[in-house]
């Protein structure tokens, strides 16, 4: 289906259809020049309220304090009317307590809001997209998370502006307080699901459900620092949505040596955010796109990388480690 109808390139400006009135959770840690450049598209967007969270320099990397001071700085640099609160740990917790703790303590304060990481610059209508959502589903339990990725290759699900889907996203997304109460950092649900065999009930592909319970199961038993993995498993155990666009508003440019987890670059790193066309098209229907998520989970999540592939992805991979992000 044609997305020419509800997107326009980024190259075009984007005229924002009212001042952003939805709160921004900045998620930042050791680097400066990502965090300049998702800072920078937030300056754009001018949020009333802005809440800024790092976590704390790790005692064993030479120079990170440095580098964390720096950040701050960077992510604190509000020149428009702007209510600013923020979160700066003295110590490292980690990326799994780290996030989630910063975004307890949003959802502390707000009932419902915008969520960035430092590596993930959004388009300037990610935020209003997010915010007409955020209010058009607030009272709708079905819905759990508004994302701003899409990861389809350029194909639209629908004439309408997103579609639903069971993968909650997470390079710029907007969630509800009421949708992260359901949210546990410790798993304690996962015995239950997976000696009753719920997984099943959930994926219903074998193959989805052997890949997925393998990582549910590192998950709880702690083998990866990771919160995206316990939401993941929390939306998908309430049924939840997820609202997708029918068109890319995030790319992630955190594929680099410096990243915590996303230091192998993939076909989903760096993906061009366009803007996405309002008023909004919302679709009368509220069912989950499986051809959308299937598509998502065989070339997206479960993928088998060809060795050719694996190879350049390496190449680059070491490039950017070499060559500053600014010079590629």
């Amino acid at each position: 289906m044609s997305t020419e109808k509800i997107y326009q390139r980024k190259t075009e400006i984007f005229a924002a259809p009212h001042p952003l009135k939805t709160a921004v959770l900045f998620l930042i840690f050791n680097r400066p020049y990502t965090t300049k450049q998702v800072f920078k598209a937030i300056r754009q967007a001018k949020p009333s309220r802005l809440y800024v969270a790092a976590d704390g320099p790790r005692a064993d990397k030479s120079g990170e304090q440095e580098k964390c001071e720096q950040v701050r700085q960077i992510a604190t640099q509000v020149d428009w009317d702007c209510e600013v609160k923020t979160l700066f740990r003295d110590k490292n917790l980690g990326c799994r307590v780290g996030v989630s703790s910063a975004i307890d303590w949003f959802f502390e304060n707000e009932e419902e809001g915008i969520i960035l990481e430092d590596d993930c610059i959004p388009s300037q209508s990610f935020f209003w997209f997010c915010e007409e959502l955020l209010d058009w589903y607030r009272g709708d339990m079905r819905v759990m998370v508004v994302s701003g990725d899409n990861f389809q290759k350029g194909a639209a699900r629908n004439e309408f502006s997103y579609y639903f889907s069971r993968f909650n996203h997470c390079w710029g997304w907007a969630s509800w307080r009421r949708a992260w109460s359901y949210y546990e950092k410790d798993m304690q649900s996962w015995p239950y699901i997976r000696d009753n065999d719920y997984m099943q009930d959930l994926l219903s592909d074998k193959a989805a459900v052997k890949y997925w319970s393998k990582i549910f199961e590192t998950a709880y038993r702690n083998k990866i620092d990771s919160w995206a993995y316990r939401w993941t498993f929390s939306c998908w155990i309430q049924n939840g949505l997820t609202v997708l666009p029918n068109v890319n508003l995030v790319s992630n440019i955190g594929f680099d040596g410096e990243a915590t987890h996303t230091k192998t670059v993939t076909k989903i790193a760096m993906l061009l955010a366009l803007e996405i066309t309002f008023p909004l098209k919302h679709p009368p229907t509220m069912i989950r796109d499986y051809v959308a998520d299937r598509w998502t989970d065989l070339n997206v999540v479960r993928t088998s990388v060809p060795i050719a592939e694996r190879i350049l992805r390496k190449i680059w991979t070491l490039a950017r480690r070499i060559i500053p992000l600014h010079r590629l």
